[in-house]
């Protein structure tokens, strides 16, 4: 295990982006939002991501340093355009969007298609949050066929994340993000990089069989080498049986058919869709109880007795937050495997060795 200090991963990462083509400000951003997820906690979100972005680069999937098209721009609706230009930038602008939308309107929605991997959409509901709307966020990544619908053993979906957002005025916001599989696709990568093993049942064999085995998903690989799930014949499972499986229909739905990404199926390019709608709760709540039943409830809430060998009841984004303090003083930990891709991908863009040392001095 490797461990470095935030600022250092972030330093590191943006060099490896700059070298490959990137601006100093758009390799900072990226480098910014991958440590942050794995500073909460969702590492499979986080640098492990590094050489994926690398390698969607150098095949020209990805662009840098995009500046979004707004094909449609009402005044409370846009559909933007990412023009394939990496998630932690095309994101900002799509958000920024439908949060000036949402102050003006107090209610907006915006429909992102044709975006690089979005990272981990806790950011963008964090990011309304910050400003006091509350979001909810439908993702689908088109091209990324991953995961089983319930009942079946062939891939059919993406991990078709949803996730929405509500402020806590002087607290931080309540974040529900989760992917609609048993674990998102880069947890599995995580598992197959040397870090935490998958939970019993989470993919599943073409002959129904279930496995934790990160082979079952990506087929053999290189211990350091590159991986792809195409190489693999089985599939994530769906979370929560028709539950799970019917809320990321609902996600490929709305985030990949509405917004014009379209959602995941054979032969088509790895994008992202994001349908997000945002509520002003000044608006909505002239009375304004909203912040004050918001702290009601879930004071209530958390206030249930335990089951046995559980301190006390979370709410989502409670576990992040308390990641985030810990690694931000400690540092990030990252699985040998993890670091040692990192590194093979940040000598192929030609960053010099004595940057290599320094992030881990």
């Amino acid at each position: 295990m490797v461990t470095l200090q935030v600022d250092r991963l972030i330093d590191f990462v943006a060099q490896v982006f700059e070298r490959a083509g990137s601006s100093k400000d758009e390799a900072r951003r990226i480098g910014s939002y991958l440590t942050t997820a794995n500073l909460t906690g969702h590492d499979s979100h986080g640098v492990i991501r590094v050489p994926v972005y690398i390698r969607w680069r150098n095949a020209g999937a990805v662009h840098p340093d995009q500046t979004v098209d707004v094909p449609v721009d009402l005044p409370s609706l846009a559909v933007v355009d990412g023009k394939f230009g990496y998630g932690q930038t095309v994101g900002p602008q799509a958000v920024r969007l439908g949060i000036d939308k949402c102050k003006t309107q107090g209610l907006s929605a915006v429909a992102l298609k044709n975006s690089g991997h979005i990272g981990r959409i806790g950011d963008w509901a964090e990011m309304a949050a910050a400003e006091g709307l509350v979001s909810i966020h439908f993702v689908t990544a088109a091209g990324s066929i991953l995961v089983a619908p319930f009942g079946g053993t062939e891939r059919r979906l993406s991990t078709a994340p949803y996730c929405v957002g509500i402020p806590r005025p002087g607290q931080t916001p309540v974040v529900l993000d989760l992917a609609t599989s048993i674990v998102a696709e880069g947890k599995v990568l995580v598992a197959a990089r040397g870090g935490k093993k998958l939970p019993k049942g989470a993919l599943i064999n073409p002959d129904g069989s279930l496995s934790e085995d990160p082979a079952t998903l990506y087929g053999s690989h290189e211990k350091d080498g590159p991986i792809n799930h195409a190489n693999g014949q089985g599939a994530i499972r769906a979370f929560g049986e028709h539950k799970g499986s019917g809320l990321a229909l609902i996600c490929e739905l709305l985030g990949g058919a509405l917004t014009g990404n379209g959602a995941t199926g054979p032969n088509r390019p790895f994008a992202n869709g994001m349908f997000s709608i945002y509520v002003d709760p000044q608006r909505i709540d002239p009375s304004h109880i909203f912040d004050a039943e918001v702290t009601r409830y879930i004071d209530f809430f958390k206030s249930s007795k335990t089951v046995a060998g559980v301190d006390q009841v979370l709410i989502p984004g409670d576990p992040e937050t308390a990641t985030r303090a810990e690694r931000t003083a400690t540092g990030v930990p990252l699985p040998d495997d993890t670091w040692a891709a990192i590194v093979a991908t940040a000598r192929e863009v030609g960053v010099p060795e004595t940057a290599i040392q320094a992030a881990t001095a």
